[in-house]
């Protein structure tokens, strides 16, 4: 009864914590920054001061988050016990929506992701996929491809290039999301169109259509990583 008693006096001050909160949409949440938003997705770049947290805000989408820089965070959601988190540099999570909680940073170094919310993802989930739920990362010299879900009819993969590697021609049915983990100088050959430079650094994003074919090179000294979410 003694373990019971003091882990209940742990949680009361957290549960009066939240009842004095007030709940905002993550719209209006102060550390995340809209930075895209169509018919697919919206998406924000998230920034948490360190040893700060978030106010206590909505997720009312699915959502996909890409951690850009290594973190350590608690997740505090509504109802449920917090949950401590430490997360790697290009660490991708997938996380169903309709929840509330705050994003707590506990580290010395400000918390950033790219948060992407599924906007067609009452939709999508009935859907059948378009692609396999598994599978199909593939290696070639200097390339690292991993696919890592296939949820509410996206599919997210994880790039990783060596400097001076090339991703081999390949095709894009429809458009997809590029999150840059690391800064990156690259240049994407697209068949017809001739070479496209492109500069980003770590936690930009940028809207690609589809319906081109493609080589990536990696331009700069270092590895490019980052992450992609396409839609057919």
């Amino acid at each position: 009864m003694k373990r019971v008693f003091g882990g209940a006096l742990l949680i009361v001050p957290l549960l009066a914590a939240f009842a004095a909160a007030p709940e905002v949409e993550i719209t209006s949440e102060p550390s995340h920054h809209l930075a895209l938003e169509n018919e697919h997705v919206r998406v924000f770049q998230v920034e948490v001061a360190p040893k700060t947290s978030t106010l206590l805000h909505w997720h009312r989408h699915d959502y996909f988050f890409v951690s850009v820089g290594d973190s350590h965070v608690v997740n505090e959601v509504v109802d449920k016990q917090p949950v401590d988190l430490k997360l790697a540099d290009g660490e991708t999570r997938f996380t169903p929506g309709n929840f509330a909680h705050v994003a707590r940073n506990l580290s010395d170094r400000p918390f950033r992701n790219v948060t992407i919310e599924l906007l067609e993802d009452d939709k999508m989930r009935t859907t059948p996929s378009p692609w396999p739920m598994e599978g199909g990362d593939k290696e070639f010299p200097g390339v690292r491809i991993k696919i890592l879900f296939v949820r509410d009819g996206a599919r997210v993969t994880a790039v990783e290039l060596q400097p001076g590697a090339t991703v081999p021609s390949h095709h894009h049915d429809g458009p997809h999301l590029l999150v840059a983990v690391s800064d990156l100088d690259i240049r994407s050959d697209v068949d017809g169109m001739g070479p496209m430079p492109g500069k980003f650094k770590s936690g930009d994003v940028k809207w690609l259509p589809g319906g081109y074919t493609h080589t990536v090179t990696n331009l700069g000294k270092s590895a490019a990583k980052f992450v992609t979410v396409e839609f057919k």
